[in-house]
């Protein structure tokens, strides 16, 4: 029974709720819905002092499938070349949660700040089609890289 196997897992006493789970069945890849990553500019003077170094890069999500399709989160994974790992998510895409109708795209710029001269940034957005299904795109991975400054 679940009581047994949950002591065997180490939990002792009080109340077990168990909760459905969305199951990553559930997310399909939207063929036709994509990101690029048009552009990453460096700004070294926008840094903090714990994060020194300031990229700032330009995306655009396009739906070229046939449904429209409304962003509701992200999800960014920033891996630093010191293999530390930061994961950011949130909801929606710089405050807004874009509908893309067939054929249309949604372009914004945002910022990463590191303490790492060098960095890969991937990711996804996570949206809702007209019928209601969930569905994802990946943000293709790029490299953060500080410039050679001398």
């Amino acid at each position: 029974p679940l009581s047994l196997m949950l002591s065997l897992l180490g939990f002792r006493g009080g109340p077990v709720y168990l909760a459905p789970v969305s199951s990553p069945k559930d997310i399909v890849e939207l063929p036709g819905l994509r990101v690029t990553v048009d552009k990453l500019v460096y700004q070294p003077d926008q840094g903090v002092p714990d994060r020194p170094h300031c990229f700032i890069y330009f995306i655009t999500i396009r739906n070229d499938s046939e449904v429209t399709v409304t962003i509701k989160a992200r999800k960014w994974v920033v891996t630093a070349d010191n293999g530390e790992v930061t994961a950011v998510e949130g909801d929606g895409v710089v405050g807004q949660f874009p509908e893309l109708p067939p054929g249309e795209s949604f372009s914004y710029n945002s910022f990463h700040l590191l303490d790492s001269a060098v960095a890969v940034a991937k990711g996804s957005y996570l949206g809702v089609d007209e019928n209601g299904r969930r569905v994802i795109t990946r943000i293709p991975p790029f490299e953060l890289r500080v410039p050679d400054l001398a």
